[in-house]
């Protein structure tokens, strides 16, 4: 019974242990908190006192710092006037000194209104103003003067208001200092210096003070003499006065601050405690979450790199990272593909690489050695060599490629593999030169009645001169060489003429690969001179060629030239068909410019213009303003020239009409080139 009994107290003692454990880990956080609050509660009103006392306490020093300013700034000139005084009694002073003593004395302070020198009987003797009208003193300033002159000691007159002193200070309130002049027991008079209470406070107190404060001067009664308030009337929280300490007057100095009491809250001190506070609250509630957050951020990083990834694959845009030193360091499948390379094999090399052609490694060395040196070229075209020796040409993009801190790290570049864009451009001109033959076929077509009238007459004329010389044979038997040679002459020059007119069209028509070499305008315009002459006349157009003995040859395809030239000299024959026939001119006027090094011709015709909504589409395909017209001429004419480096253009002529110009360059300029 007694060992059951003994241990009942220990097992009921071992419960309520834990549980006061328990209670005192409870209660010490309960404490802290509470604690905390109270000091939450105190802080800022306690911040807002040692503020409040700051801020008081800045003030007594700010205004004890202008308060002897001011004085500092009088005592000077007292003692100025006292030595002007000495010199006075002395008698070594003349009047043009004098006036120029009391002038310096207003320039070095600007807070004197005036200084004269006044006899006992008010006489004016001398002032800083030349033309100064004499002075009536005051009642209060005359009284100082009399008790000057019994004391024989400088004092100042109790400011008050004045009316009309100066043209500068109409009306203000002055204060008057007297020095009173001896020589000897010689009583000479007053020195008088008057000062503008208004002006003490511009000149002497700094800006920044009378920023922050409502700056006054005041009597005895407190009447306010003068004040400076640029910041705005004071609150009249944080004041403080401070005598002058002037003999003779009664002048204080009151400075009011423009702030207010500082608020409970807007406080650094209290700021940093709140801001401790929610940090401290938003620390323990962000725990919690802070796993879940980044096993989510995680699970995103995972994805997107899952996306970008299945983005990249996808890309048919081959992309290829170097670093400074030029080794590869990512590729894309789309880069592997282009190349024939797998990434294992291209990762990590440095140059050369193995999808460099031998033939072009002089071009790819100068290249990387840009790269090298931040001389990297945006945009250019080059070829790879695949490891079955077939040769892709790509098209590269470069850009630099930086860290996070903005920091180079190497190179990005882009690569787009135009196999089939050069295949589509070779389809294209191949497609543009059966156009240009079909133009030509076309053009022969227009001119085919003409021709067979321009060939008439020369066989007609080869016909008559051959029959003319065989009646004569018939007729006279044999005859004398002299008589048949001059018929014969005539029928072998229309055999040529109509050849030289054959052979124009079978080379105008013939097709055949473009073939640059270096030919004359002139000689141009010569081959087809007859066509186009043909057209001219069947339109009544005169057609005149200024073509220069000295211009320069260009490096050009002739068919494709003449072709321009024909289509334009067409054009512009066309375009004078319905004018006077004194205006149907056509020029082809051709000219070198020096300084582009290029040769202009210009075809100038004076028919009825280009309106401007046609010329917005005058070089668009199928467009055209003619009923049969294709609507391919001028946009052939227009590719044929860009196809030489050169361009075509056209203008208004002033006399009527249009100008149509192409320009190529010389051949000397091609050449060094």
């Amino acid at each position: 019974m007694t060992s059951a009994h003994s241990t009942a107290p220990v097992a009921s003692a071992a419960r309520r242990r834990p549980h006061s454990s328990t209670s005192l880990r409870w209660l010490l956080p309960i404490v802290l908190v509470l604690f905390f609050l109270a000091i939450l509660i105190w802080l800022p009103w306690q911040a807002r006192q040692m503020e409040s006392n700051e801020r008081q306490e800045q003030l007594i020093a700010d205004t004890l710092w202008v308060e002897q300013t001011i004085r500092f700034q009088l005592g000077r000139d007292e003692e100025s006037l006292r030595a002007l005084g000495v010199e006075i009694a002395t008698g070594h002073l003349t009047p043009a000194q004098l006036h120029e003593r009391m002038a310096r004395l207003l320039k070095n302070g600007h807070e004197l209104l005036r200084v004269v020198w006044l006899k006992p009987d008010g006489q004016l003797v001398g002032s800083s103003d030349p033309l100064a009208a004499p002075v009536e003193l005051s009642p209060a300033s005359k009284a100082t003067a009399e008790i000057t002159r019994k004391t024989r000691r400088p004092m100042y007159t109790q400011p008050e208001a004045q009316t009309h002193i100066s043209a500068a200070a109409p009306s203000a309130v002055l204060m008057d200092y007297h020095v009173p002049l001896f020589r000897g027991d010689e009583y000479l008079g007053d020195l008088v210096a008057t000062y503008q209470t208004s002006a003490l406070l511009e000149e002497m107190v700094p800006w920044w003070f009378a920023q922050d404060n409502q700056v006054s001067l005041v009597d005895r009664d407190d009447k306010v003499l003068a004040r400076r308030a640029a910041a705005g009337p004071g609150h009249g929280v944080y004041t403080h006065k401070r005598a002058l300490d002037l003999p003779g007057a009664s002048v204080t100095l009151v400075t009011d601050s423009v702030k207010s009491e500082p608020q409970l809250l807007p406080n650094l001190l209290v700021g940093s405690v709140i801001v401790l506070s929610l940090g401290l609250l938003w620390s323990l509630l962000a725990l919690w979450g802070h796993i879940s957050k980044r096993l989510a951020a995680e699970g995103a990083l995972r994805q997107q790199m899952s996306f970008r990834t299945a983005m990249e694959n996808s890309l048919v845009t081959g992309l290829r990272a170097r670093d400074l030193e030029g080794r590869i360091t990512y590729v894309n499948p789309a880069f592997c593909q282009i190349v024939g390379y797998p990434a294992e094999e291209i990762v990590g090399k440095l140059p050369p690489m193995p999808y460099w052609a031998p033939e072009a490694m002089a071009e790819y060395q100068t290249r990387f050695a840009n790269v090298l040196a931040g001389k990297v070229t945006p945009q250019f075209e080059t070829f790879f060599l695949r490891p079955d020796g077939e040769r892709v040409p790509v098209l590269v993009f470069e850009a630099p490629l930086v860290d996070n801190d903005g920091k180079q790290t190497g190179w990005m570049g882009s690569i787009l593999d135009i196999s089939d864009r050069k295949r589509i451009e070779e389809l294209n001109r191949q497609q543009q030169e059966k156009l240009q033959a079909s133009a030509r076929m076309a053009t022969m077509g227009e001119i085919a009645s003409m021709l067979a009238h321009e060939l008439n007459q020369p066989l007609a004329a080869i016909s008559s001169y051959t029959t003319g010389a065989l009646n004569v044979l018939e007729r006279e038997g044999p005859v004398d060489c002299a008589i048949l040679k001059p018929a014969l002459e005539q029928a072998g020059a229309q055999a040529q003429r109509a050849g030289q007119i054959i052979r124009s069209v079978h080379e105008f028509v013939k097709k055949r690969e473009p073939l640059r070499q270096q030919v004359g305008i002139a000689s141009l315009l010569d081959s087809i001179r007859a066509l186009i002459e043909l057209q001219a006349r069947q339109s009544y157009v005169s057609f005149r060629a200024e073509i220069p003995a000295d211009l320069p040859p260009v490096r050009a395809d002739r068919v494709m030239i003449e072709q321009v030239l024909l289509n334009l000299t067409r054009n512009g024959i066309e375009a004078m068909q319905h004018v006077q026939p004194q205006r149907r001119v056509l020029n082809v006027v051709a000219s070198y410019d020096e300084a582009t090094a290029q040769v202009s011709v210009a075809v100038i015709d004076h028919g009825h213009g280009i309106p401007d909504e046609v010329a917005q589409r005058l070089f668009s395909p199928f467009f055209s303003t003619k009923a049969e017209g294709m609507g391919m001429g001028l946009n052939i004419c227009r590719t044929a020239i860009e196809f030489h480096g050169g361009a075509l253009t056209f203008r208004a002529n002033p006399e009527g009409g249009t100008i149509f110009t192409f320009v190529l360059p010389a051949a000397t300029n091609l050449e060094t080139l």
